[in-house]
């Protein structure tokens, strides 16, 4: 039952998430879209509830409850993040939206893997918080080895995370040639006279070669 409901939240998950972005840029009603993503951590409360009620009434913890505990611990750290970054995409696929920035280089690449670390500490925190309730609530009398190893697989996953935002600290990413190429051409290239001519006294009007009128060029002489 429990890995039924785990497999029915992660699609209720996307479902939710298809039908409120949607709503915001395909059917223009941006309110109920919103509403209906807000619904996304209904979903982690019901499995928290099921779950323990699961437990309550005498199941045996095992692989099914810890996966459960790392799937909501999962959503509180990077719920939010997921939803945000498809809602971005959306609009400016669908709005008109600015274009979503890629990923940065060097020390920004680096501070960035570390916020999403602090994301994945998050999240395995409150699974960690989740299985220790759990082993405390079944107590010596049952076997807790499953919720164990899950809090161990939560810990790896925390520690290995740590090992790549690190990497990126020393080993720092760089920018591709034509990215930089690019940039250093923006930089160095002379102002347009499309941009720089701002009225008629110009000798070229927005770019289009009009001359100015003889009346003001024989008044300037």
């Amino acid at each position: 039952m429990i890995f039924a409901l785990i497999i029915a939240c992660e699609v209720g998950f996307w479902v939710l998430l298809g039908v409120g972005l949607a709503l915001r840029y395909l059917a223009k009603m941006p309110r109920l879209g919103a509403a209906v993503l807000l619904c996304e951590p209904l979903l982690e409360l019901v499995l928290l509830v099921v779950t323990t009620i699961d437990l309550k009434n005498g199941a045996e913890p095992d692989w099914k409850h810890g996966l459960a505990a790392l799937y909501i611990g999962y959503t509180v750290g990077y719920g939010k993040l997921t939803i945000n970054w498809l809602d971005r995409h959306a609009a400016y696929r669908f709005a008109g939206g600015p274009k979503p920035a890629g990923l940065p280089y060097g020390k920004a690449r680096a501070a960035y893997e570390w916020r999403l670390w602090l994301r994945t500490l998050l999240g395995g925190a409150v699974a960690l918080a989740l299985l220790q309730g759990a082993i405390w609530y079944v107590g010596d009398a049952g076997d807790v080895s499953s919720l164990q190893a899950w809090q161990f697989g939560a810990l790896r996953a925390m520690g290995i995370h740590a090992i790549v935002a690190l990497c990126y600290t020393i080993w720092p990413t760089k920018a591709p040639a034509s990215a930089a190429t690019d940039t250093a051409t923006a930089l160095s290239a002379p102002p347009s006279t499309s941009t720089t001519a701002t009225g008629p006294d110009s000798d070229a009007v927005a770019g289009t070669g009009a001359q100015r009128p003889a009346s003001l060029t024989k008044t300037e002489s």
